[in-house]
């Protein structure tokens, strides 16, 4: 894996990608820095990879695309995707992109491009809240890894979104700076953590975004709002600088609405500008997908299922080969490891990034201000003398020998399937209401909320494998359902690679409907 500390790397990854990017898009000068040419369409539905190329071309300005997302924005309030907002720095930031071009400098690959970022990321010049009010006026000294190497490539902040209270639940139903609502259904959760990036992405405010995943928190969203999400081999990119649960699962990762950009934030982020390898321009012809149906087939929604088995048919008829198999023991080594580690780690881990971020504030006082249902949580399950506290003797046996067996069982399981990735579905219901946060029918039966909406996520992220997130269709009541591909550990680029053609096979869904 490169390493992401690397200046020379960085500056070389940085470079190749503008000159690929220029190459892409023509030359890199000309054009009228006006309104966008009449067959563009809308300059909110642009990728990310073609607004960028359209600015480092001059089809359009900096300023005026920041313009175009910020109008969007703001039509958009209702969907409460962000807790800080600033449009006039955001255009600040964009009129500084736009004379550094006409100054001759070489555009970054992500030049002009305003990305959302989810506000557990820390970043210096907004606060970072955690979505809980005891961090509501803190202000970073500086950005975290992952944005820095943004805004080196080029990127805007466009602003903070509104996420799960410390990351630490999948609805985004905030009680201290509100819901993140749906945007294919207002009445409906987008997934948690990182809801108010994936509402962004998913309602056109902007094509990218930085998200954060433990257990689910990008895949969880992309999946509910119907859009690509990418959660990277485990430390691929690096999280300093983000408000942490456990330094085994955490990690930071990208929404987009196509894999292509997906594709474009990890070359910046990964220090990595290998191109994607061939498959990604051909068919899946012969690629072997994965299926394990005693674990992430069973007990799905009938609309789900449906949805899922249309999609399967697609890949199969789109010339993929689907190799049934089993992951003996999974379920025990997850009941064994994901939540041990989780509540074990979260309450030492938030600790430390307050005292070595200055933030002034302890985590009693953090715990103690925090809304009813978090404090509730890290009450029983996380401060000492709670109810469901993990022992160390347990968190120890967790760590040091559940988890590398787990591992183990992915390891020996891609070797003898020589599969490309395994495929299941995201979640087992489509995105429930807001409220629903107990119990989710399923064919008429109590589902427990977290094995409906993580049974199936939870593997990947404990296992630290890399997983992409696709939508294959809408339900009857118009609801996204996707599915998760998740690949052996270490091979990102190509299961972005294969991603494009899973991609092109599944086919689009239908944009969010505009609400007013």
């Amino acid at each position: 894996m490169p390493d992401p500390d690397d200046p020379a790397r960085r500056s070389f990854v940085l470079r190749s990608a503008a000159a690929a990017l220029a190459a892409a898009g023509g030359a890199a000068a000309g054009g009228a820095a006006g309104a966008a040419p009449r067959t563009m369409g809308p300059l909110n539905a642009l990728s990310a990879s073609d607004a960028v190329a359209h600015m480092v071309r001059g089809d359009f300005s900096a300023e005026n695309y920041a313009r175009e997302l910020i109008g969007r924005c703001a039509a958009r309030r209702d969907l409460n995707a962000f807790i800080t907002f600033e449009p006039e720095a955001v255009l600040q930031d964009a009129r500084s992109r736009d004379l550094e071009r006409r100054a001759g400098a070489t555009p970054g690959p992500l030049f002009g491009l305003p990305i959302p970022v989810k506000d557990s990321v820390n970043t210096q010049n907004y606060p970072t809240t955690g979505g809980t009010p005891a961090l509501r006026h803190f202000r970073p000294a500086e950005d975290a890894p992952v944005v820095a190497a943004l805004r080196t490539a080029g990127a805007i902040v466009l602003g903070k979104t509104n996420l799960h209270e410390l990351s630490y639940g999948w609805t985004s139903n905030n009680h201290a700076f509100g819901a993140v609502l749906n945007p294919y259904d207002l009445r409906r959760i987008p997934g948690g953590s990182s809801g108010g990036t994936a509402a962004a992405i998913a309602a056109r405010l902007a094509p990218l975004g930085v998200a954060e995943d433990t257990e689910g928190s990008i895949r969880v969203p992309a999946a509910y709002c119907g859009i690509a999400g990418f959660r990277p081999t485990t430390r691929r990119y690096p999280t300093r600088g983000c408000v942490p649960i456990t330094s085994l699962f955490d990690q930071v990762g990208p929404l987009a609405r196509s894999v292509t950009d997906l594709a474009l934030f990890d070359s910046v982020v990964a220090h990595d500008a290998s191109p994607l390898e061939t498959r990604a321009r051909g068919s899946l012809r012969g690629v072997r997908l994965g299926i394990v149906r005693d674990y992430f087939f069973a007990g799905l929604d009938p609309e789900v299922e449906r949805l899922t088995d249309l999609a399967l048919a697609r890949l199969h008829n789109a010339g993929a080969i689907l190799v049934e198999g089993e992951l003996p023991n999974l379920a025990r080594l997850i009941d064994l490891t994901t939540y041990p580690i989780q509540n074990h780690d979260v309450g030492p881990a938030l600790a430390g990034y307050l005292r070595d971020y200055g933030v002034g504030v302890s985590l009693e006082e953090l715990v103690s201000q925090a809304s009813a249902d978090i404090r509730d949580v890290f009450r029983s399950d996380v401060l000492p003398g709670g109810a469901n506290i993990v022992s160390d003797a347990t968190y120890a046996a967790a760590r040091d020998r559940y988890l590398p067996e787990l591992r183990r069982t992915y390891q020996d399981y891609f070797s003898r399937s020589g599969v490309a990735a395994i495929v299941f579905p995201a979640t087992l219901t489509p995105p429930p209401l807001i409220g629903d946060e107990s119990i989710v029918k399923i064919r008429g039966r109590d589902v427990p909320f977290d094995v409906a909406v993580a049974r199936n996520i939870a593997p990947g992220s404990t296992a630290g494998l890399p997983g992409l997130v696709l939508p294959v269709g809408l339900s009857a009541e118009g609801l996204p359902v996707a599915f998760e591909f998740d690949a052996a550990a270490g091979a990102d680029r190509a299961l972005l690679a294969l991603g494009v053609a899973l991609e092109r096979a599944l086919g689009p869904i239908p944009a969010p409907p505009e609400h007013t």
